[in-house]
């Protein structure tokens, strides 16, 4: 047996008739955290991949047949994904838009690759995933999102330049996104003869980084870099104003996000990020956008990615005429599909090809592009 096969049968045991995908229907399961603390990236997927699947069902849907969009919680937590993945398949699903956290994507794509279900994550950025479904010959794992190494490569020089005479520390929240793209940005950094004068693991999840602030406080920090989610991101910000104390903070994609304002309160102002080009100044999210005005949702953070996805993923079966993970994978690395964010191609990884990255500025609870 394939490794996991026996803890995969057991779960398709125990949820078998817990609510199979109709023959008639093409079943997209959404993955990703839809509670938990960064539930609110979770509810961007929803919107996303809900709002596709309208759109595409009244232009016809594919090959004539009605795209359904089914929700699944994984929580951002990687056992969690695990048990996720075996009821998507356990539910006759065989295309997944998911999941959000690299933590969760990285150990359910190993049940989705033994399955031959597509998985296509629109947030997932640690290389880990799709490099180790390369090497094991996965073909149905991709991603519509770019990668820490390439988020690194684009920040690292940046950081130099802009503060590489500040003393720099680098903080990750110890998960397999957080801690991966502060590895990825520490090494852009040294490579370029800038070193940090403080590189530490936090723990996720607690109320109080006063010791935290402290140690960043102590040792004269006027720049950091923290990889991990928003919530611990907004507290560090809050506390740290408590005490009176500026330093400026840079994050990756992960607080793309209201949630952060909310937390970080005016702390927030002045925070940069790195993310791709905002997909709502792309041309061909003109209809998409028209479609969340309705309901009263800003698409923000991975929303439009997870539009995209679902686009990718119904073009890759039109362009396939077939229903068969692999056909449609195999198409996919063939040629491009339109997407809200344009044009879509992807290399043998299944990685997108040539992402793009800005700098944001977070201002007054919201964020923009940095304008230098």
């Amino acid at each position: 047996m394939k490794r996991g096969s026996a803890y995969r049968l057991s779960i398709l045991a125990l949820l078998a008739g817990t609510g199979v995908a109709r023959a008639e229907d093409i079943t997209i399961a959404v993955a990703g955290p839809m509670t938990g603390a960064v539930a609110s990236i979770g509810e961007q997927l929803k919107h996303g991949a809900e709002l596709a699947a309208q759109a595409i069902n009244k232009n016809g849907g594919v090959n004539g047949k009605t795209l359904k969009v089914v929700l699944y919680d994984d929580a951002c937590d990687p056992k969690q994904a695990v048990a996720i993945a075996n009821r998507i398949i356990a539910d006759g699903i065989k295309f997944v838009d998911g999941h959000a956290c690299s933590g969760s994507s990285i150990p359910a794509s190993e049940v989705y690759a033994e399955a031959d279900v597509l998985m296509m994550s629109p947030a997932s950025s640690n290389p880990a995933m799709t490099d180790k479904a390369a090497e094991q010959g996965w073909s149905t794992i991709m991603r519509l999102y770019g990668r820490d190494d390439a988020q690194g490569k684009f920040i690292g020089p940046w950081i130099k330049q802009n503060y590489g005479t500040k003393k720099i520390a680098i903080l990750h929240d110890k998960s397999a996104y957080g801690k991966g793209l502060a590895d990825v940005v520490k090494a852009s950094l040294n490579g370029a003869g800038v070193k940090e004068v403080m590189y530490e693991g936090i723990n996720p999840g607690e109320k109080d980084y006063k010791a935290v602030v402290n140690r960043l406080k102590s040792q004269g920090v006027e720049f950091l870099y923290f990889g991990g989610y928003h919530t611990e991101a907004g507290l560090i910000m809050r506390q740290a104003a408590d005490q009176n104390y500026k330093f400026q903070l840079m994050m990756g994609d992960s607080i793309a996000t209201p949630e952060f304002g909310a937390v970080a309160g005016p702390a927030a102002d002045g925070t940069l990020f790195t993310f791709p080009p905002d997909g709502r100044d792309s041309e061909a999210a003109k209809g998409a956008l028209a479609q969340f005005q309705q309901i009263g949702f800003v698409p923000e953070g991975f929303t439009l990615f997870s539009y995209a996805t679902v686009q990718a993923i119904a073009g890759g079966i039109g362009k396939a005429g077939s229903t068969d993970p692999k056909a449609v994978a195999k198409t996919l690395r063939s040629t491009n599909v339109d997407t809200v964010l344009g044009p879509v191609t992807f290399d043998e990884k299944g990685d997108i090809k040539d992402p793009k990255y800005n700098i944001n500025v977070w201002k007054g609870g919201t964020y923009s592009k940095l304008t230098q």
